[in-house]
């Protein structure tokens, strides 16, 4: 090593999603920025191919593949300077990333890793590495030469199992576990594994717990710019310039570690390289990309997931038993051993790698016991939709946008087994006879499962994940989805029991909406709600929570909104909630609302006010009274004070487009709507962000002087003409 005295961090993980990328990136330009000096990243993720340069948009000349072909050849050096095979970024950064294109995996040689992060000391003070999930000979190549090894987690069961498999293979490498310091990423998620359970559980300091930020992030990186520089101010970049200050502190940047001679041969086989074996792992990197379905590894995993199903008769698992910590241990440690097992009968005498194997055997028994390569999705608070289409497209919404993933099913049967292990332990049943379901996870998120003959193409799966961040009015008006005016008319609305409908499109935010408004409701009030799937979550203690239940197998014993409805008139309650009115519900919600029980919350799928009104229309039809059509109108402009109306945007952004009153009947048939508050669309940025404005239309409520006798007061200049850019 030359007589510069470098600092190597590594930033692995080894759960995808826990946002390792996002931290090496900024804490290379918090870095650079603290000591004044170029900082160098290393990308060395073989699983992330392009993750680096994107988060910076840069399109470097050089790859590590290049630069390890250029140390091979003396002469084509000859002439350069080491800093030029980087490419620079304004923030102080030197990038590498590990290859251009990836065809170059094959190339990806780490025994001449060694050699290439010894020509970055002599260049830089400071390198920092994105390493990778799994312990491949490139990360173990990159530990070798680390001052300081950052593990990152993400506060869920799953990422603290994996960090714990993860200590041992650096505890069978002789790492030291002072060198190793655990981030906690999106410590402050509600209802995930705390801090201190984290210390309990793994013998290394946790350094830094990063807070969520969302937007935050999701902008930086959209728009490839560090959050440190994009977002300076924003609580995550104050956590990691306070997490640089703490490594600046830290003596184990230098420690002193057991040479690799001194190892046993099993932890020095680890970095021993297997020729045929890395070849299959390149070949099934390249497959999440590009490779056609018949790839080897998908059909060796295939083969080994199919011959594990048929001794453990894992058909039969359901979530239930895998929910019960000590069954799910006994299960996971015998589907380990069978896995190994038919690992080596496959493989024969092609013994991987102990750290290939266990990334492999992992893979297998997550994908045979858990939800396969939903589970990282599913662990990911930035998603919001899972969208299976087939075996082979697994689509997810993030902030608003859809993105096709690069995981997919080995096979159609592993889909269906999938579906049959949510849906079993809720009395519940898929097959050619029963080909739909609505099912829910443990965790509350929503299910929709569908199979052939009705899915031409195979399986399909929608899972609504259960937003585990509740977010509040104050977030509502930060994102720019409201304006503090909407705010304080819907809460007065609220509190002076006026009946309120929350309109929009599916995915628009009418739930999130109705939990917000209905936290408005006094303390002191009998809440019940009403739901299909149970999604609201109220503070207050006065709740009594209904959800309906469809038939059994037998098609019997369902219990609809309507019945629950009726049944929850005669529970005294102060306020009805029901998540979503959909059909003759509809009739008995208007009755209600009109003979005593207002300041009722619901939402409906529609496009507009007008177009909820006559939703509204067509679902009393459903409940086959007789009734005029004018009488059924006369009922709605009784009944319904405020109709809300939500849309998302093309940029996935969700805002409340209007705010407006039910005056009436207007010449005796239609019902009269006049907007108080709107917002209006005046545009599309170049990145294709919406462009608006909200507009106060100027009609003062029928109501305001009721809402002033009630004891809420809103000034007239709340409804005075005017625009909110």
């Amino acid at each position: 090593m030359s007589e510069r005295q470098s600092k190597i961090i590594v930033v692995f993980g080894t759960k995808g999603g826990t946002g390792k990328t996002l931290l090496a990136t900024n804490l290379a330009a918090a870095t650079a920025t603290s000591v004044g000096v170029p900082v160098a990243l290393l990308e060395l993720d073989p699983q992330a191919v392009g993750d680096l340069a994107k988060m910076v948009n840069l399109r470097p000349n050089y790859s590590v593949v290049d630069v390890l072909a250029l140390l091979k050849d003396p002469a084509a050096l000859r002439g350069k300077q080491f800093q030029d095979l980087l490419t620079a970024h304004p923030s102080d950064i030197h990038v590498l990333p590990c290859v251009r294109h990836p065809s170059q995996l094959r190339d990806l040689d780490p025994t001449g890793l060694k050699e290439l992060l010894t020509r970055l000391r002599a260049s830089y003070d400071y390198i920092i590495i994105d390493a990778g999930r799994t312990f491949t000979d490139t990360l173990v190549a990159a530990i070798e030469e680390a001052n300081l090894l950052l593990l990152v987690l993400t506060p869920d069961i799953l990422s603290m199992f994996q960090a714990r498999w993860a200590v041992e293979q650096l505890e069978r490498l002789l790492v030291p576990m002072k060198m190793v310091k655990i981030v906690l990423n999106r410590a402050d998620s509600r209802g995930g594994v705390t801090t201190p359970e984290v210390k309990s559980a793994l013998p290394c300091d946790v350094i830094a717990q990063l807070p969520s930020d969302g937007r935050a992030a999701g902008v930086s990186v959209n728009q490839g710019v560090p959050l440190m520089i994009s977002f300076p101010r924003s609580r995550l970049a104050a956590e990691i310039r306070r997490l640089v200050g703490t490594l600046a502190e830290h003596p184990e940047w230098s420690v002193t570690r057991q040479p690799a001679a001194g190892r046993p041969a099993a932890a020095a086989g680890i970095v021993e390289a297997r020729s045929l074996w890395n070849s299959r792992i390149a070949a099934s990197h390249e497959a999440i990309v590009s490779t056609p379905l018949d790839d080897e590894m998908i059909l060796l995993k295939r083969r080994v997931h199919e011959g594990l199903v048929e001794r453990l008769d894992l058909k039969r698992v359901e979530m239930a038993a895998l929910a019960d910590q000590q069954q799910a241990k006994a299960l996971r440690s015998r589907a380990e051993a069978v896995v190994s097992e038919l690992l080596i009968d496959q493989l024969g005498g092609h013994a991987a790698s102990r750290s290939d194997r266990f990334q492999l055997i992992r893979e297998i028994v997550d994908e045979a016991l858990g939800l396969g390569p939903l589970e990282a999705l599913l662990a990911d608070p930035e998603i919001t939709d899972i969208l299976v289409n087939n075996k082979d497209q697994i689509y997810v919404e993030r902030h608003g946008r859809l993105e096709l993933t690069g995981k997919r099913f080995t096979s159609d049967n592993q889909l269906l087994t999938i579906i049959e292990r949510i849906v079993s332990p809720l009395g519940r049943r898929i097959d050619e006879a029963n080909p739909m379901v609505d099912a829910r996870l443990p965790d509350g998120s929503r299910v929709n499962a569908i199979i052939p003959p009705l899915a031409l193409k195979g399986p399909s799966l929608s899972i609504r994940k259960f937003a585990r961040t509740r977010y509040t009015v104050n977030d509502l008006i930060k994102f720019g989805s409201l304006t503090p005016a909407m705010a304080e008319f819907l809460r007065a609305c609220v509190v002076t029991r006026k009946n309120v409908i929350i309109s929009g499109g599916t995915g628009s935010g009418k739930t999130t909406l109705l939990n917000i408004v209905s936290s408005y409701i006094p303390a002191g009030e009998r809440i019940v709600t009403i739901e299909d799937a149970a999604e609201l979550r109220l503070n207050q203690e006065h709740l009594v929570v209904l959800e309906s239940r469809p038939p059994n197998v037998e098609g019997k014993g369902a219990i609809t909104i309507r019945e629950l409805f009726r049944n929850s008139l005669r529970m005294r309650p102060d306020r009805i909630i029901i998540g979503e009115c959909r059909g003759a519900e509809a009739l008995d919600m208007l009755q209600a609302m009109n003979t005593g029980h207002d300041g009722s919350l619901t939402t409906i799928h529609a496009n507009s006010p007008r177009d909820a009104v006559a939703r509204l229309d067509s679902l009393v039809l459903m409940s086959n009274v007789d009734l005029p059509i004018r009488a059924i109108r006369e009922q709605i402009a009784s009944a319904i004070d405020v109709v809300i109306q939500t849309v998302r945007y093309a940029d996935g952004s969700r805002k409340v487009t209007s705010i407006a009153e039910i005056t009436g009947l207007i010449n005796g048939t239609e019902v009269g709507l006049e907007e108080i508050f709107i917002f209006r669309q005046t545009g599309t940025a170049a990145d294709g962000a919406v462009l608006g404005e909200f507009v106060v239309t100027g009609h003062v409520p029928t109501f305001l002087e009721e809402l002033r006798v009630k004891g809420v007061q809103l000034s007239d200049e709340t409804f005075r003409p005017s625009v909110i850019a």
